[in-house]
């Protein structure tokens, strides 16, 4: 288990050896640099302008950047580990100089080998060891704290996989067998996090559930991070009701706000989003409330 808890929400949060530990849901900046991302792909595929960006997300209120070069919506193709190196380690190196906890989202150890090289502070592996047997070893080599996220293939073929009789209690156990994998590999625990993957092999239904029970993924012991920033299950429950047709991404913001608040009220560590601002304003809030209702409660009389 993480080696403390602060409060959130009116809910313990545990936070990671290494990376910022504050008195609320931290707030993960995406710095997507690749070509094909679902929401904004190709914005920031020229490493300065990526670089700018993750700057402006920091001064918009983010606690950790995440540059990724490998696009995992549902479909994508696997870039050759060339062009993954070739995008992602600029990025890595200027923001990391800046003195910025930066992460690199990435399923390959030799990725994630050069950009903790380059600076990189935390390794975000969506696949949590599954997609390179050498990825739990070179994290636990390197000292870095280290997300695990729940997997079941890669975005090529992923969603045929999303079959569950009971969500949560299967992507539960699932986590803990990767938790267990990290820790057997010499990764400690007080630099692990776990992510429950909403939209990874998942429907609609699936994230919906896994939301409604954070609670349960919290309970693993482990830091959570949560990430739904505009996925289309946000889309398709914001439909056009005239046509149908979901919600454009970049108009899911403030559905993404709404959903960090309520995974921050039930003790989610870090919400991985797009707009920051609005975000770090919501866990805020909730933070405060949190605290309020919290001593409310100790203040109330025994019926």
């Amino acid at each position: 288990m993480s080696t403390a808890t602060r409060t959130g929400g009116g809910v313990p949060v545990l936070y990671p050896r290494g990376l910022p530990g504050l008195d609320r849901t931290l707030v993960m900046g995406i710095v997507n640099v690749t070509p094909d991302s679902f929401s904004d792909g190709g914005r920031w595929s020229d490493p300065r302008r990526a670089v700018a960006h993750g700057l402006a997300l920091i001064d918009e209120g983010a606690d950790i950047l995440d540059v990724g070069g490998e696009s995992t919506r549902p479909g994508a193709v696997r870039p050759p580990v060339e062009e993954e190196l070739r995008r992602v380690l600029p990025v890595v190196r200027e923001l990391a100089a800046t003195g910025v906890p930066v992460s690199v989202d990435t399923m390959r150890a030799e990725v994630a080998a050069r950009a903790v090289e380059a600076g990189a502070t935390l390794v975000n592996d969506v696949s949590g060891g599954l997609a390179d047997p050498a990825m739990l070893p070179l994290v636990a080599q390197a000292g870095t704290p280290y997300v695990a996220m729940h997997w079941r293939g890669h975005s090529a073929g992923m969603q045929t996989n999303a079959v569950y009789d009971d969500v949560v209690a299967e992507v539960v156990d699932e986590l803990r067998l990767r938790a267990e994998a990290a820790l057997h590999a010499g990764i400690p625990p007080d630099r692990l996090i776990l992510d429950p993957g909403l939209g990874f092999a998942k429907h609609a239904d699936h994230n919906w559930q896994l939301l409604a029970r954070l609670r349960e993924v919290v309970a693993l012991g482990q830091p959570v991070l949560v990430g739904a920033a505009r996925k289309s299950f946000l889309g398709h429950l914001l439909a056009d009701p005239s046509t149908g047709l979901p919600r454009p991404a970049p108009l899911r913001d403030a559905a993404t706000s709404a959903v960090s608040v309520l995974a921050a009220a039930q003790g989610a560590w870090c919400v991985r989003v797009h707009d920051v601002a609005s975000t770090s304003d919501a866990v805020r809030v909730t933070a405060r409330w949190g605290l309020e209702a919290a001593a409310a409660a100790m203040r109330m009389p025994l019926l």
